[in-house]
């Protein structure tokens, strides 16, 4: 790492451990702002949950315990350093599952406290916002469709720390309305890639479907009305056929896409007001951005308004160290460090000034 050091480069270990992957990274950024990503290992968990139907905190918690210290061991391994050579170590510190948090944050803890490094308290969505200067070498500002298991947001991303929430959820968030159309239909979890793969077969204009908010001159979400109608078209149809599930599959899937698609293009003009018509990127993140459906809906959407369209790659769009650690490497290129008392937060929103938005279930 001698080479790393000469060269003006930060080294900085992320944890993260929000959710159901165990992961570690390391990331080096240089004086300028330039990203290396060292190594990334994920360690999925979907075989402990998978009798249950979904992530079950508790034992989430525990394969976090069991398996972290191995993680990060294979990341510095795999990064070619050591603990000593690291300038900072950064974990997600929320929102998420309270115990998985206490985990990775407990664990970078006692790293920073052993080695006399640096802490960097990551909020998880910051790390998504962030990810396209790690891989797009994009910096602020630009418009940012957030969707994951847990979040729904269009967030306006004007630089490190300083975030303005359009939109969110008035109810559930689009990942959470894939797995339960999957778990209705019979398909395995996790939902989205299910949902997508079976899609492929399916007709799309079979069954009638709502494109929930289209055309409400505010950008907010609902995905519960979706859902629920796809459960009313099942149970009409029972016992359903393998080619009604990719019918509903597919008819889902397009819902989702006209609906979100209409959504953006409101925040896009919303944004543009807030920067004086300065915004030029429009920035997908989080792990339904995967969704290649998704992708090319917005980036066709992207070019009509005269937009770049930016997203992470597949591996980086679900829950990883390697987001973690950029937004700590960021953080600490800014100065922005934590003492050893940070909290771990199961609710921790970017934008705590956004208004609140009618409707239960939402997503702060």
């Amino acid at each position: 790492m001698a080479d790393i050091a000469a060269g003006g480069e930060t080294l900085v270990l992320g944890i993260e451990t929000s959710c159901d992957e165990t992961a570690a990274a390391v990331v080096a950024r240089s004086a300028d702002g330039k990203a290396r990503l060292l190594s990334s290992v994920v360690r999925a968990q979907w075989e402990h949950h998978r009798a249950f139907g979904g992530v079950v905190p508790e034992i989430a918690a525990r394969a976090h315990a069991e398996c972290l210290d191995e993680i990060v061991t294979l990341a510095l391994q795999e990064a070619g350093t050591g603990l000593d050579e690291i300038d900072a170590v950064a974990a997600a510190a929320g929102p998420g599952l309270i115990g998985g948090l206490i985990v990775g944050l407990v664990t970078a803890k006692a790293i920073a406290a052993a080695k006399k490094k640096p802490l960097i308290a990551v909020n998880h969505l910051e790390a998504h916002a962030l990810t396209v200067g790690l891989t797009d070498d994009l910096p602020p500002p630009y418009l940012m469709l957030l969707v994951s298991g847990g979040h729904t947001q269009l967030l306006l991303v004007k630089d490190v720390g300083d975030y303005n929430r359009l939109a969110t959820t008035i109810d559930d968030a689009l990942g959470e309305a894939f797995d339960k159309t999957a778990k209705l239909l019979g398909l395995p979890q996790p939902g989205g890639p299910s949902v997508e793969r079976c899609a492929k077969t399916g007709n799309a204009r079979r069954f009638e479907l709502p494109r929930p908010m289209k055309g409400r001159a505010e950008p907010h979400f609902s995905f519960a009305g979706l859902k629920t109608a796809v459960r009313q078209r099942a149970n009409e149809t029972a016992p359903l056929t393998d080619q009604d599930i990719a019918d509903l599959c597919a008819g889902f899937q397009t819902a989702v896409l006209e609906a979100v698609v209409d959504r953006a293009a409101k925040a896009i003009h919303a944004a543009r007001d807030e920067l004086d018509g300065e915004l030029k990127h429009f920035v997908a993140a989080g792990g339904v951005a995967a969704n290649q459906a998704l992708r090319t809906g917005l980036t066709e959407l992207t070019a009509k308004e005269g937009l770049s369209f930016h997203a992470p790659p597949i591996a980086l769009c679900g829950d990883n160290a390697a987001m973690i650690a950029w937004a700590g490497a960021e953080r600490f290129a800014r100065g922005l460090v934590d003492d050893l008392d940070a909290p771990a937060r199961p609710r921790w929103p970017l934008d705590s000034a956004a208004p609140k938005v009618r409707g239960a279930g939402v997503k702060a």
